[in-house]
């Protein structure tokens, strides 16, 4: 599809030249692409990801620390918008990929849940920082490159796809089109259709559209196709809410409404309330540096196969399947995770939900300016920023996948199950159990395992083996009662 299909393998007579200074900076043209397709694919991963805002702060809120306090539900608000803006701009002009970066799920709960409850929130937050900077000097020595380079292609096409499938089933999940079962229904199959087994009610059916009306437009190869579906489909349910007078729990997150007062007064009171080393007075070292290798192993790779899943669908890897520059990258990503903590707002990270830009052709960091830029505007707007409702923007999640998946699966070795297997095991764990960490850990432990058996140990590079390792310690913490 004219999205998707670009190159960056052109030769030097056949680049077309920059327009302006602005295309010579982000090489939009040479990568293919055009400042409509930068700023649509930019306005697309925000609204992707503009959840963030109203989840964030309800994750961390919930949480209570060690003396009682929580969190102020406001001030998350604005810290998560702040340091979303910041490190998604930085990644754009610096890292020029089209990665957008925010507070990433799945930390902020082990934040709220872990670590606050063992200490005071300052001192949770601080531990977040020490992860961040473990993780620039991870950058900083090469460790973290040369782990990502050492992954082979085909757990590489895994990745993307698993990500792809990942990011299809949150759709779904998101837009109440699948829901999980309660454990209570004393059942074997932990998702169903719907609320009750069945698909009623209208902000379902804003989904289905939604899904349709995306589909049939890159179908029909309709530039903007992504984000034409997104804006429709929020008119329809602004309209079909004003009439039908829904129920506020049926939308979930965020109700379709024209806000009273489209205009927020943000309050910046959690910024730079962090401690470093106080948390460590309160469990000991050995936990402390436990909590620290948590959340550092969590956005160390998350982001990793975040960054490679993404850089792959833009056509960004070079011919040995490697990111050019990919250390101002990796080294923003370690910035962006010690600023969430330094602004109480949680480790930020590479956001999946980019992949939505990418489907729109975003090929250049431009389009990260751009989603950086919105979330300026949502400092101050977060009212009409959060009334596009989850069942509007998710069909770009559906469809992205499937362009994901359409895209990277016939670049597997199915016939060499050394990396068959460990390639199929990593793409169906992520969506699974609900997380590229893991998805990715028993990717590389199977791989390893499977090429030691077989005698082809020298086919695994030494940073395989240590990842594995680790990973193998990261799954084996909680039974060895060290967390």
């Amino acid at each position: 599809m004219p999205t998707l299909a670009t190159s960056t393998a052109k030769s030097p007579e056949s680049t077309p030249l920059p327009k302006n200074g602005l295309d010579r900076y982000f090489r939009i043209t040479e990568r293919g692409s055009s400042f409509a397709r930068e700023i649509r694919g930019g306005v697309a991963t925000f609204f992707t990801m503009a959840y963030i805002i109203v989840l964030n702060p309800i994750i961390l809120s919930s949480g209570v620390d060690k003396y009682g306090h929580h969190l102020s539900a406001g001030q998350l608000a604005t810290a998560t918008v702040v340091t979303a803006a910041l490190t998604t701009l930085l990644m754009g002009v610096i890292g020029n990929v089209p990665i957008a970066l925010a507070a990433g799920l799945g930390v902020n709960t082990v934040v709220a849940l872990q670590l606050a409850p063992r200490m005071s929130w300052p001192d949770a937050m601080g531990m977040v920082v020490l992860a961040g900077f473990a993780i620039m000097l991870l950058v900083a020595t090469g460790l973290r490159e040369r782990v990502m380079a050492a992954v082979p292609i085909g757990l590489r096409k895994a990745i993307a796809i698993g990500i792809g499938l990942f990011i299809a089933l949150i759709g779904l999940v998101d837009a109440g089109f699948v829901s999980r079962i309660p454990d209570a229904a004393h059942t074997t199959v932990p998702l169903q259709l719907g609320a009750t087994g069945h698909l009623n009610g209208w902000p379902v059916l804003i989904f289905i559209l939604g899904v349709l009306l995306t589909l049939v437009l890159l179908v029909r190869k309709v530039p903007g196709a992504i984000l034409i579906s997104i804006a429709a489909m929020t008119v329809l349910a602004v309209v079909i809410d004003s009439i039908a007078h829904i129920s506020p729990l049926n939308w979930g997150l965020t109700v379709p409404k024209w806000p009273g007062n489209p205009v927020a007064v943000p309050d910046f009171g959690l910024i730079g309330k962090v401690s470093l080393f106080g948390g460590f007075k309160d469990v000991g070292i050995l936990t402390g540096v436990l909590f620290v290798f948590t959340v550092l192993l969590s956005c160390f790779f998350d982001a990793m196969g975040t960054i490679l899943g993404v850089s792959d669908e833009a056509k960004l890897l070079d011919d040995k399947g490697e990111l050019p520059g990919i250390n101002k990258v990796l080294m923003i990503d370690g910035i962006a995770t010690a600023a969430g903590g330094a602004t109480s707002c949680s480790a930020n990270t590479c956001f999946v939900e980019s992949t939505a830009g990418v489907g729109e052709g975003a090929r250049t960091g431009f389009a990260s300016v751009i989603t950086g830029a919105l979330f300026v505007v949502a400092l101050f707007l977060t009212p009409l920023a959060t009334m596009v409702p989850a069942q509007a923007a998710t069909p770009a999640l559906v469809a992205v996948g499937f362009l994901i998946l359409a895209n990277s699966i016939g670049d597997i070795d199915w016939t060499d199950w050394t990396i068959a297997v460990p390639a199929f095991l990593t793409m169906v764990i992520m969506p699974f159990t609900y997380s590229i960490t893991i998805g990715l850990g028993v990717g590389f432990v199977v791989y390893t395992i499977l090429n030691a058996a077989v005698g082809n140990r020298r086919r695994v590079p030494i940073p395989m083996y240590v990842v594995s390792a680790v990973f193998l310690f990261y799954f084996m913490m909680p039974s060895l009662n060290l967390t």
